[in-house]
């Protein structure tokens, strides 16, 4: 699994490069992870839409009802106002080979 920075206001996270925009990233990505607050939405989705991202996840207390239902019209899936650390512990995925 390769994780990419994306902030146009940063150019390199620990040794890595960030890009400025997701349209910028070497290659397709599965999961769009949003940590920036819900007023950023509209803009991300459009963005993930534009990449053909599988998934736009926004992390805890992030929610834009109408990005959300941008995304699954343009047959993303969608998961919003969840932590994936956090879903991951609690489904146990990988930990015992069962879910």
């Amino acid at each position: 699994m390769q994780v990419y920075a994306v902030n146009p206001l940063i150019q390199e996270i620990d040794g890595q490069p960030s890009y400025p925009a997701l349209q910028e990233l070497p290659e397709p990505v599965d999961i769009v992870n949003v940590f920036r607050r819900s007023e950023y939405l509209p803009e991300i989705v459009d963005e993930a839409i534009s990449i053909n991202a599988k998934t736009v996840w926004t992390q805890l207390g992030i929610w834009h009802q109408p990005s959300a239902q941008k995304a699954i019209d343009a047959g993303l899936n969608v998961v919003m106002d969840a932590c994936i650390k956090i879903e991951y512990l609690r489904l146990r995925v990988g930990l015992t080979g069962n879910v």
